[in-house]
C-alpha cells in the first residue's frame, strides 16, 4: 500500500492547481455525490452562503470553478456549503517549550487522501498547505506565522454549514494570529465537529471547538484528539483510541524531562501512530509547523520531508505502509 505525495508550487491558480484537481476530481465527485445529487445544495444556494460568510474568498472560488471546467457541479462542489459526512482522525498539540510547534498526525483512508502540499500566493498572501477537496486545507501556514490543523471532534450531529477544509482555507488566506483565526472560526459556520488547533508565530495557541449544530468556543487547550469534554460517541473514540492517544499527549507535555525531539518521536508510534488503515483511520502522515522559521516538516518513521515557506521545493515521495488488522 502505497501513497505519492507531491510538493507543488504555483503563485496563482492555474495549470498546476487544474492538473492537482484533475488527479483528485473523481474521488472528490464520490465523496460530494456520497448521499445523491439531490442530498447537495443547489448553485444559488451556495453562492448565497459564500457571499454571506467568506465574501473574500468568492472571487477566488469562480476562478477555481472555470479552471475546473466550469459548470453547475463544480461549482457548488467547491463552494463546500453543506457537503456530505466528513470524518477524520488526527491527534495534534502544541509544543510550547523553547521555540514552539504544532505538530499533528493525520488518520484516515488512504484511498481518500490527495496527497499534495500547495506552496501558493492566493490574494496576496502565501501559504503552505495540505490540501483537501481540492483547494481546502487539513494543515498549513501562512507568512505570518500563523499554523492550523483540524481533527474530528467526535460527535455525529451535522448542521449547516460549510465543509471544515474550506474554513481552514479562509482562516489562512485571511487571518494573521490566533486571535484573529479564534475569531473567524467561531463566526462561520462548520457543517460537523471538529476541533482546530491554532499557534502563531508569538507564540500563542489554542483550540477552536466547532460543534456543527451549536455555537464554537475557543479555549487554551493545546491538545486535541477525536472526542470533546463530553464523549458522545463512545463506540468511535473506542474504535480510534482518541481517549488513550489524548492522555499520551498531555502526559508527554507536562512532563518536565520530555524533549521536543522525544515528542515528535512519539507521533511515529502507537498509540499516537495508527495502523487501522482497512478501517479508514491509519496514520497517513505526521506535520510539524515552526512558525518562528516558517519551517513545515512532514515526518514518517523512516522519512522526513522539510518544505519551509521560505525554501519550498517542487518533488515527490512514495510513502509505504503497512497495513494491520487492528482493532
Amino acid at each position: 500500500m502505497q501513497i505519492r505525495f507531491r510538493a507543488v508550487t504555483e503563485q496563482q491558480p492555474g495549470q498546476v492547481w487544474k492538473d492537482c484537481a484533475a488527479r483528485s476530481w473523481p474521488q472528490f465527485l464520490d465523496w460530494f455525490l456520497l448521499q445523491g445529487d439531490t442530498a447537495r445544495p443547489s448553485y444559488l444556494e451556495c453562492r448565497r452562503a459564500l457571499r454571506k460568510h467568506v465574501p473574500k474568498l468568492v472571487p477566488l472560488w469562480q476562478q477555481l470553478v472555470d479552471l475546473a471546467g466550469g459548470g453547475d457541479q463544480a461549482a457548488r462542489a467547491l463552494s463546500m456549503w453543506r457537503p456530505s459526512p466528513y470524518l477524520t482522525g488526527c491527534s495534534q498539540a502544541v509544543w510550547n517549550r523553547g521555540d514552539s510547534f504544532l505538530i499533528r498526525n493525520y488518520d484516515y483512508s488512504p484511498d481518500a487522501i490527495e496527497g499534495t502540499v500547495l506552496h501558493s500566493r492566493w490574494q496576496e498572501t502565501a501559504v503552505v498547505a495540505s490540501l483537501d477537496c481540492l483547494w481546502g486545507v487539513l494543515d498549513g501556514m501562512n507568512e505570518h506565522g500563523l499554523c492550523v490543523a483540524l481533527a474530528f471532534a467526535g460527535r455525529r450531529n451535522i448542521g449547516v454549514g460549510f465543509g471544515i477544509p474550506l474554513l481552514l482555507r479562509y482562516v489562512l488566506q485571511q487571518c494573521v494570529d490566533v486571535e484573529s483565526a479564534a475569531q473567524a472560526l467561531c463566526r462561520l459556520p462548520s457543517h460537523m465537529a471538529y476541533h482546530v488547533t491554532l499557534l502563531d508565530a508569538a507564540g500563542n495557541c489554542g483550540r477552536v471547538s466547532l460543534g456543527g449544530d451549536r455555537k464554537a468556543t475557543f479555549t487554551p487547550h493545546r491538545v486535541a484528539t477525536n472526542h470533546g469534554d463530553v464523549i458522545e460517541w463512545p463506540e468511535y473514540v473506542k474504535a480510534t483510541r482518541s481517549v488513550e492517544r489524548y492522555r499520551a499527549l498531555e502526559k508527554a507535555l507536562t512532563d518536565r524531562t520530555e524533549t521536543a525531539e522525544r515528542f515528535i518521536g512519539r507521533f511515529l508510534r502507537p498509540p499516537l501512530f495508527q495502523f487501522n488503515y482497512k478501517r479508514g483511520c491509519g496514520t497517513l502522515y505526521t506535520a510539524v509547523y515552526r512558525p518562528k522559521q516558517r519551517e513545515v516538516e512532514l515526518v514518517w518513521p523512516d522519512l522526513r520531508w522539510s518544505l519551509g515557506l521560505n525554501n519550498f521545493h517542487v518533488g515527490e515521495r512514495i510513502v509505504s505502509y503497512r497495513s494491520m488488522s487492528g482493532t
